[in-house]
């Protein structure tokens, strides 16, 4: 869960309010109820359990359509360890087409945001802080994965031994040395891993993120394909818009 640092607008009410062109940004909209809303076209992205558009949940219907779209969406989250084993590949496949794209482009810009999103570097940088996070930290017990070109989300606080350094400019070479050194770590993970460890759970100690706690392994590996799946489609949603430039 995302921290809510600015102005708290809990049960407030908005009646006879023009929000034509409003952007709302790391908003948490629990319990939230719309009516009485008119739009030609209204955009929402996020993560919702629920939601219910005059009385229909489309959230099944969000999922469907997107696993029509996109077959792999159904296998991001594996009940064993094969189901681990059949999605990573693709992923990787994916991703290599993604860089392979980005590659075209001069390197100035991909470092240039899109519409405040994360430029591509940036994007691969937090991909390096999600592999350290969630896998080499939370599962595999490393002591100190984080790398000083790991990038956090925005909203997570300051924590000790977690670096942040969103000044950064690294080239994407280097970026991508990184980057491949945490994908054949992974490889070599999900290759070896069993049903077992898949339905465990993990430990992790000391400053950090994850901060210290007990986690189920299946819940720090979905972590994982999650980010790996949905930076890759905002990456390719930038780049459509980079390369008209």
């Amino acid at each position: 869960m995302a921290e809510f640092r600015s102005e708290n607008l809990s049960d407030s009410v908005f009646d006879d309010v023009d929000l034509s062109g409003a952007r709302f940004t790391n908003v948490l909209l629990r319990g939230v109820t719309i009516r009485g809303a008119w739009a030609d076209r209204l955009v929402v992205d996020g993560g919702f359990g629920e939601l219910l558009l005059n009385g229909i949940d489309v959230v099944p219907l969000w999922r469907a359509e997107l696993a029509r779209q996109h077959p792999e969406y159904a296998l991001l989250a594996p009940d064993d360890a094969d189901g681990y084993r059949a999605i990573w590949p693709i992923l990787e496949e994916q991703w290599a087409a993604t860089v392979a794209r980005a590659r075209a482009l001069p390197e100035e810009l991909l470092h240039e945001r899109v519409d405040g999103e994360w430029s591509f570097i940036e994007t691969l940088r937090h991909m390096l802080f999600v592999h350290d996070a969630w896998l080499r930290r939370a599962v595999l017990g490393e002591a100190d994965p984080f790398d000083p070109l790991d990038l956090p989300h925005d909203e997570m606080p300051d924590l000790d031994g977690v670096p942040r350094d969103p000044a950064a400019r690294p080239s994407l070479a280097h970026v991508l040395a990184l980057r491949d050194e945490r994908l054949a770590i992974a490889r070599t993970f999900f290759e070896g891993l069993t049903d077992e460890q898949a339905s465990g759970e993990t430990t992790v100690t000391g400053p950090g993120y994850p901060v210290a706690d007990t986690y189920a392994v299946r819940r720090c590996l979905h972590a994982v394909l999650d980010e790996e799946w949905w930076h890759r489609r905002f990456a390719e949603r930038d780049l459509t818009v980079l390369e008209t430039r």
